[in-house]
């Protein structure tokens, strides 16, 4: 029998009571000085991290005013969009705002912070603050609902063994995705690579570069030989000669929702790439969509089936000359951000794009340069197979322990 298991037959053999979460912590009302405040003890929801990650240092802090004052162990959960799991256990005293909700607990002889923490930061808590969220496009929590949520409240001693479990696991975890965060990094290097040398063309005519050099060793000659293997002599075109360039249509923001559903179940694509989901398409097939508005201007998605693109985006669609997937690699490596205006709003112009020059090898080449980079990608970045998917799988696993060690039966 395990120590938990011990505690639990010895302490609360019968179950454990459940309180209403505001039966026990209220949300804080004291108020900090703007001067109190800096880039360290200021959390924002924006510096709040998604899926739980805590928080990061502060790219705002306001210049006047009084906000309010959170103090170390209270816990801090972003109210906007809830889906998103910002959560983080304070770690020193500072200032928020009010789209944070700071929870105290009323006594700490009862309940420890740490435990807690575990408790709320559960997808069971989030998906009952979803359920309970107000609005649509930017749905924000209710604070009273989140007061009525549940939590079980077992012995002290029982509380301290299960965030020890839970913090040993953790760390492991952190450990173990740390080596597989590392390695997926080596991977994408080395796709990068490949990629980059797959998708390297010589204008046609142009000298290749020589299978065969002077006195140089074995291996650097069969260096050069596989380098030279990719670099074939094909023919260039202006970007505009062989596709079509069009922008897509404006639609008002407020038709455009965070979250995918069956209201609104089409991507829709900007200058940045995916802005969201709406309720209509004016795209269907398989597409290249280059952002040509803003900071990511430049930036290459690869869209199938039915999708909305804005007046920020560019929909090329080929004309015979390239495979649909083989354009988007091209167009991806091409570094298009290259080519946008400066000022204050970068952007693109189609008939700059047009003009950008690219190789055009034989179809039966794109299909295999495709099939090569498919399965490279597939590896690094599908959920469903690959170094990903042991990251998720970690994830899950740590998920499932922790929603088992804070199950408990109910006292009646």
């Amino acid at each position: 029998m395990s120590r938990l298991q011990e505690l639990i037959q010895q302490l609360c053999p019968d179950g454990v009571e459940y309180k209403y979460l505001g039966d026990v912590c209220s949300y804080a009302t004291e108020r900090i000085d703007v001067a109190e405040v800096n880039a360290d003890n200021y959390v924002g929801v924006e510096n709040l991290l998604p899926d739980k990650q805590g928080k990061t240092v502060a790219s705002y802090v306001p210049s006047d005013g009084r906000w309010i004052h959170f103090r170390k162990d209270d816990i801090l959960i972003g109210n906007i969009r809830p889906y998103l799991k910002k959560i983080w256990l304070a770690t020193h005293d500072g200032g928020t705002n009010g789209d944070v909700l700071v929870i105290q607990i009323k006594n700490k002889n009862i309940l420890r912070p740490q435990f807690l923490y575990y408790i709320l930061s559960s997808d069971s808590f989030f998906n009952y603050d979803m359920q309970n969220a107000k609005g649509a496009k930017m749905p924000r929590g209710d604070k009273s609902a989140v007061l009525r949520y549940s939590i079980p409240l077992p012995p002290l001693p029982v509380q301290q063994e299960i965030v020890r479990i839970l913090d040993s696991f953790t760390e492991l975890t952190a450990e173990l995705n740390e080596k597989l965060i590392a390695e997926l990094t080596a991977r994408k290097k080395q796709y990068e690579y490949y990629r980059d040398l797959l998708l390297t063309f010589n204008n046609a005519g142009a000298t290749i570069l020589d299978r065969q050099t002077d006195r140089q060793t074995d291996r650097q000659t069969d260096r050069q030989t596989r380098i030279a293997d990719f670099r074939r002599a094909v023919k260039w075109f202006a970007l505009g000669d062989l596709c079509n360039l069009k922008a897509g249509k404006a639609i008002p923001s407020t038709d455009i929702f965070d979250m995918q559903s069956d209201e609104h179940p089409y991507p829709c694509y900007g200058g940045n790439g995916l802005r969201g989901y709406t309720a209509t398409y004016n795209q269907n097939g398989s597409f290249s969509v280059v952002g040509r508005q803003g900071a990511l201007c430049g930036n290459v998605c690869y869209v199938t089936g039915k999708f909305y693109a804005t007046e920020h985006a560019v929909v090329v669609s080929q004309q015979g000359s390239y495979n649909e997937r083989f354009l988007y690699y091209l167009l991806d490596v091409a570094k298009l951000n290259q080519y946008k205006t400066a000022g204050a709003q970068p952007g693109l112009s189609i008939a700059r794009l047009e003009k950008v020059r690219v190789p055009v090898p034989a179809l039966d080449e794109q299909e295999s340069i495709v099939s090569i980079l498919d399965r490279f990608d597939t590896l690094c970045n599908d959920l469903t197979q690959g170094l990903p998917a042991e990251i998720e799988a970690r994830k899950k696993q740590y998920e499932y322990y922790r929603d088992k060690l804070l199950s408990f039966q109910e006292k009646q």
